[in-house]
């Protein structure tokens, strides 16, 4: 089903350490609106859509976990370098004790990932909405990150992810239309 070159959607490129950063970033790493959440949503959305949105659902899901690896990669390059003490004084004391500098699927303040953050109503319009919902949420955590830094190295990496979630909430838009109108000639609306 897909194929996988190894190397990153975007180059990714810090210009410093910055635990601080980091621990922000992981909101978009394992948060409600990260894109671990988007992805899983929208691949598991896929088996309840017509056939005319099964492939924009798989591409955006299959997208969303390049955008992971991205952040993941931002995440180990900010920390990278960072001594237990960088670590604590960024808050992620906790996590260096539980995790050392592993990744864990957590928010920016530490709560564990869960699959309640997935929605699937098995309505196509309801489900569309909460996806056009999950991309704007999305966009606009990552201009708070890009407000955030001054790294202008990470910023560059954010705005292309920022761009992407914009894209993806216009295709989910024009999915909606298609359905409407499809549904309109069956006069279901």
């Amino acid at each position: 089903m897909w194929v996988y070159e190894k190397k990153l959607q975007y180059p990714v490129r810090v210009s410093k350490c910055d635990p601080r950063m980091a621990k922000f970033l992981l909101e978009q790493y394992g948060g409600a609106d990260g894109e671990l959440a988007a992805a899983l949503r929208y691949l598991n959305q896929r088996y309840s859509i017509p056939d005319k949105v099964i492939g924009l659902l798989t591409d955006i899901g299959t997208e969303e976990f390049a955008h992971l690896e991205m952040i993941a990669t931002m995440v180990y390059k900010l920390t990278k370098d960072a001594t237990p003490e960088q670590l604590k004084e960024a808050g992620l004391g906790d996590h260096y004790a539980n995790h050392d500098k592993a990744l864990f699927y957590q928010n920016a303040s530490g709560v564990p990932w869960t699959a309640a953050y997935i929605q699937a109503k098995g309505d196509p319009i309801a489900d569309l909405y909460e996806d056009i919902a999950a991309e704007e949420k999305a966009r606009a955590t990552y201009q708070w990150l890009i407000d955030m830094t001054d790294d202008v190295d990470l910023q560059d990496g954010l705005k292309f992810l920022r761009e992407r979630e914009v894209i993806h909430s216009l295709r989910f838009r024009e999915a909606v239309e298609l359905l409407k109108e499809e549904q309109g000639r069956k006069k279901f609306f």
